[in-house]
C-alpha cells in the first residue's frame, strides 16, 4: 500500500488581512497547511482566522513582524512556500516624509518603507535560508500604473513600471513603497537564484472576512454613502478579492509561472460604476460632486488569464461587496463616516 504523500506547508504573512484572510481560506479548502504570520494572533481583528473551515487542525498562527528576522523564519521553517501579503497600506497623508532609518531612500516615510522594502527583503532572505522552494509576493497595480510616459494607444502590460519621481510629487508614498519594494524583490531574486513571482492587482473589492473596513473597502463604502469629497470621473481598474486569493495560488501552483503577473478584471469608471449601483441598490445616497477628467492607457491581464485565470463578473463582484457591508452595519447612516482614504485624494488633482 502506497504510502500518503506529504501535506503541502506555506507561510503567508500579514495573515489577517482583506486579501490574505481569503487566501488562507483557499489554502486550508485546498489541504495546506498554513503558517501565518500576525504582528498580534491574541487580537480580536484575527479570530476570524481560527473560524475558517480546517483551521484546527492546519492553521497556525505565529507572531512575527517583517522587520523581525527571527520571528520570520520560526513562523517559514518547514514552510515549501511562501506568500508575502504583509504591508502597510496608509489611508491618511504620511507626515514624516523625511524619515530614514532604513535609508534605501531618504524621502520616503518609515512607516511605509520599512515594512514595504526593508520587510519584503527580510522575507526573502529568511526563504533563501530556509530553501523555500517559491515565493510570490504580493504587489500592486500602484508599480504599475502611474507612468506618465507610456504612449496612450498602448495598453500597459507587465513591462510598463510605475514613475518614482511622480508619485512622489503626488506624495503617493504607498505607491513609491510599492514600486521600490518590487525592485529591491527582483534584484534579490536575481542575485540569489530565488524563485519569485509577484502579482500586481488594482483596488481589490468584495466580501470582508476580517471585521473591521480595510482601506479599499472604504472607497467603495464612500462611493455608496456619498461622501463630500470631490471624486474624478476617472477610470477604475479592480478585482475581486476571491480572484486575488485565486490568482495568487494558481501563479504559485503552475511551475510555469514567471515575472510579473497583472491582477485586473473589471474597468469602469466612477459615474458608470455609481450608475450600477444605483440600479442594483437605489435606496442609497451615492456620490454626487464628480469632475471629469483624462482616460489613461489600461492594463491588461492577459498573462495572466494565458495561465488560467477566470476572474468573476463585476456585479457579482459589487453584490457580494454591498451585503458584506450591510450585515457589517457600515451602510447605516449611524455608522462611522467614511473618509475617502489619501491614496485615493493624492490622485483628484490631474490624476
Amino acid at each position: 500500500m502506497a504510502s500518503a504523500s506529504p501535506q503541502r506547508r506555506v507561510c503567508v504573512t500579514g495573515g489577517g488581512g482583506f486579501i490574505a484572510s481569503w487566501l488562507v481560506k483557499l489554502l486550508l479548502s485546498r489541504g495546506y497547511a498554513v503558517h501565518a504570520t500576525l504582528r498580534n494572533p491574541c487580537d480580536p481583528k484575527n479570530a476570524h482566522l481560527k473560524q475558517l473551515d480546517g483551521a484546527s487542525e492546519n492553521l497556525h498562527l505565529f507572531k512575527a513582524d517583517v522587520l523581525d528576522c527571527d520571528a520570520l523564519a520560526r513562523a517559514v521553517e518547514g514552510c515549501e512556500g511562501l506568500f508575502h501579503l504583509a504591508t502597510p497600506v496608509p489611508e491618511d497623508k504620511v507626515v514624516n516624509p523625511e524619515a530614514s532609518i532604513y535609508s534605501f531612500d531618504a524621502n520616503m516615510p518609515l512607516e511605509v518603507l520599512g515594512p514595504a522594502v526593508k520587510g519584503t527583503i527580510n522575507v526573502l532572505k529568511i526563504c533563501s535560508i530556509m530553501k523555500v522552494q517559491k515565493v510570490v509576493v504580493m504587489s500592486s497595480n500602484a508599480a504599475v500604473t502611474s507612468n506618465p510616459n507610456w504612449p496612450e494607444d498602448k495598453r500597459k502590460d507587465e513591462s510598463c513600471w510605475s514613475d518614482k519621481e511622480f508619485c512622489k510629487q503626488k506624495e503617493d508614498w504607498y505607491s513609491v513603497a510599492k514600486i521600490a519594494a518590487e525592485q529591491e524583490a527582483w534584484q534579490y531574486a536575481d542575485k540569489k537564484g530565488l524563485n519569485v513571482v509577484t502579482l500586481c492587482p488594482p483596488y481589490v473589492f468584495g466580501p470582508m472576512l476580517q471585521p473591521t473596513a480595510n482601506a479599499s473597502s472604504k472607497i467603495l463604502i464612500y462611493i455608496i454613502k456619498g461622501g463630500s469629497d470631490v471624486m474624478n470621473n476617472r477610470m477604475w481598474d479592480m478585482v475581486d478579492v476571491r480572484d486575488v486569493a485565486d490568482a495568487l495560488l494558481l501563479v504559485y501552483e503552475k511551475k510555469e509561472s514567471s515575472g510579473r503577473y497583472i491582477c485586473s478584471s473589471n474597468r469602469i469608471s466612477t459615474r458608470d460604476l455609481v450608475d450600477l449601483l444605483r440600479k442594483m441598490y437605489p435606496k442609497y445616497s451615492y456620490i454626487n460632486n464628480i469632475d471629469d477628467a483624462e482616460h489613461k492607457a489600461p492594463v491588461t491581464s492577459q498573462k495572466l488569464r494565458d495561465l488560467g485565470w477566470e476572474p468573476r463578473k463585476l456585479e457579482e463582484t459589487l453584490m457580494d461587496s454591498v451585503e458584506c457591508y450591510q450585515k457589517a452595519g457600515l451602510l447605516d447612516i449611524h455608522a462611522n463616516p467614511c473618509r475617502l482614504p489619501f491614496l485615493v485624494r493624492a490622485w483628484q488633482v490631474n490624476p
